[in-house]
């Protein structure tokens, strides 16, 4: 959605999630079903999260994480990682003055050690120049894996316990979500997975416990803002109970 582009048709502010989190699948199938290779479906991937980011503030979204590549996205050919890769330097370099301008706060989460060091100088960049901003929360997960985050958030943990910093009797459910990366981050409300697959492929798996999910057909370069709104709708109309019993 560029500067003027008209906003969702329908909208729900105020009786949405906070919260979304997009596990955004298809982009190489939406490639290949037009005849071209799938770092073409990855470009239109990201002109679409342009949109959607956009239309946040419309729909009463605070808080939006998307997963932009995992920690097992390194099985995929070396010519399409490296595609990736490149695409995630212009992306953030294209993208930072936007995000500025449209009040954005940008984070990234996920281990940023495997990651080349002017990706990782660009996220930083991009953290820095938007972490006055108030509006959209915008989070990317990068070189990210549900089990990697817990498994690096129990040794930083382990480390404070071996040095006396926690007191192991101290240790609850309310422990291990302070050393998450998304520890700043309120859980989120509502998961989205576009393209037809039904699992939830290692994302954000400790914080999504309660997360309402929403599994749609739609490859991810096709899912429009007001499919977005659609999908915040209908999460308006759920019971939401977190375990106890409506009266």
């Amino acid at each position: 959605m560029t500067r003027g582009a008209p906003m969702p048709d329908t909208f729900v502010a105020g009786d949405g999630p906070r919260h979304v989190a997009i596990i955004m699948d298809g982009n190489g199938r939406w490639a290949q079903a037009r005849g071209r290779p799938r770092l073409f479906g990855h470009h239109a991937g990201a002109r679409r999260v342009r949109e959607i980011v956009k239309s946040c503030p419309f729909l009463g979204v605070k808080y939006l994480t998307i997963f932009a590549f995992s920690t097992e996205n390194w099985k995929r050919t070396q010519t399409e990682v490296a595609g990736l890769m490149s695409l995630f330097r212009r992306y953030i370099m294209k993208e930072m003055q936007e995000f500025v301008a449209d009040n954005v706060q940008v984070r990234f989460i996920g281990d940023r050690l495997r990651l080349d060091s002017k990706l990782r100088g660009l996220m930083d960049e991009a953290e820095a120049m938007t972490v006055n901003c108030t509006g959209t929360n915008l989070t990317i997960a990068l070189n990210y894996g549900g089990r990697d985050e817990v498994s690096r958030a129990t040794k930083r943990l382990a480390l404070d316990v071996a040095e006396g910093r926690l007191d192991p009797a101290d240790v609850d459910v309310e422990t291990l979500p302070k050393y998450l990366d998304t520890c700043v981050l309120p859980d989120p409300d509502l998961v989205i997975r576009t393209s037809g697959e039904a699992r939830i492929s290692n994302f954000l798996l400790w914080q999504s416990a309660y997360a309402e999910y929403e599994f749609i057909d739609t490859l991810w370069p096709d899912f429009t803002p007001d499919i977005f709104a659609k999908l915040l709708e209908h999460y308006g109309t759920r019971d939401r109970r977190f375990g106890a019993v409506s009266v």
